[in-house]
Formats: structure tokens, sequence, C-alpha cells
């Protein structure tokens, strides 16, 4: 029993340095009502389920990457003793919040 839909997605590689418009291809399996989402908004905005899904995978990926980044400075920081209290935080966060 099919429990998914399969899509394939091209996807652009780094088109601002490509002389050529260069493409790869994965599939994704998602749920049918997730396909029929994805279906629907690409009518409603006349661009291919692709260049969609495409969209939303890039900007996943700028958040995904910034966060591990900020975790791994934050294993750094530990790593190298700064550290606050749970009462230091709340004091500098209650400074910064402040308005």
């Amino acid at each position: 029993m099919l429990t998914g839909v399969v899509l394939c997605i091209h996807m652009n590689h780094n088109l601002a340095e490509a002389t050529v418009n260069t493409r790869s291809v994965i599939s994704v399996h998602t749920k049918p009502e997730t396909s029929q989402r994805l279906d629907k908004l690409a009518s409603l905005t006349r661009r291919s389920k692709s260049f969609l899904a495409n969209e939303a995978i890039e900007r996943y990926l700028v958040e995904e990457e910034a966060f591990v980044a900020s975790v791994h400075e934050g294993i750094k920081d530990a790593d190298a003793g700064r550290l606050m209290s749970t009462t230091e935080a709340r004091a500098y966060l209650q400074k910064v919040t402040a308005k």
C-alpha cells in the first residue's frame, strides 16, 4: 500500500556561477495531503511544483544551517568556559528585551 506520493524536484545549483543551467533531481515521499496542497499552491501562484518545492527547500536550508551554526558556536563557548548561571541569563535577557 502506497502511503506517500513521490515528487520529483529539480533543483538549480549555483545559478549565479553556472554558465549553463544545471539541475539535480531528487525524490521526496510525502503525504497525499501535502502533495495536494502543493498542487493547489502551484495552481494559485502559476508556478511549477518544482519551483515551489525548491524555494521551500532553499528557505529551510538557510534557517537550519544558521541554527546548526549557532548551536556549534554555543558548544564552543561552553567548551571555552563562557557560561552563565540561570540568574545571570535571566538578568541578561531582561536587559536586552527591556524597552
